[in-house]
């Protein structure tokens, strides 16, 4: 295979210069045992990840259909502590206190509609209004009233596993 063989640039280059006679190309033994460094970097790489991200599962249809029963999204807890929510984001929320039907550690996903200042119904400064894409069968704040910025926990970053197979509509919240 020709694109595994040296090129006549780098040929040239290790004659002239004898300091690029080593090369990682030529040795993977770096690879091969990994040194206390590396493993302390990928150590650091997993408490950051653990720390600032979690993944969570969809349990109801009021996304649907961005978002379906059973998928699994990455969430990432830490943007809204530099910046504000904007509108379009799909956050990840506790259910506002004033709500007796909820429990308070109950987690909630739904699309940012409205932040303070707009007017789909004023919403007071510290709060956005919140709705499921799935509006018919959604629990969102056209019942409940603008939602506090303290009770958004994180932001949808992605979705890393879809189901097959699962109707959209099989938990109706």
């Amino acid at each position: 295979m020709s694109f595994l063989r040296p090129s006549v640039l780098y040929r040239f280059l290790l004659v002239t210069y004898h300091s690029l006679r080593w090369m990682p190309c030529q040795s993977w033994v770096f690879l091969r045992c990994p040194s206390l460094d590396s493993f302390i970097r990928l150590l650091i790489i997993v408490l950051l990840w653990s720390m600032f991200s979690e993944i969570r599962y969809i349990t109801s249809s009021s996304m649907y259909p961005t978002l379906r029963v059973g998928d699994r999204i990455i969430v990432e807890r830490a943007s809204y502590y530099v910046r504000r929510p904007a509108i379009h984001d799909i956050v990840i929320f506790r259910a506002p206190a004033q709500q007796p039907e909820f429990m308070e550690e109950e987690i909630f996903i739904k699309r940012i509609v409205a932040r303070a200042g707009d007017s789909v119904e004023t919403v007071p400064r510290g709060h956005v209004y919140v709705l499921g894409d799935n509006r018919n069968n959604s629990n969102d704040s056209h019942s409940w009233g603008p939602l506090p910025v303290k009770n958004i926990v994180g932001r949808f970053v992605m979705r890393c596993h879809k189901p097959s197979g699962t109707s959209p509509h099989e938990d109706k919240r």
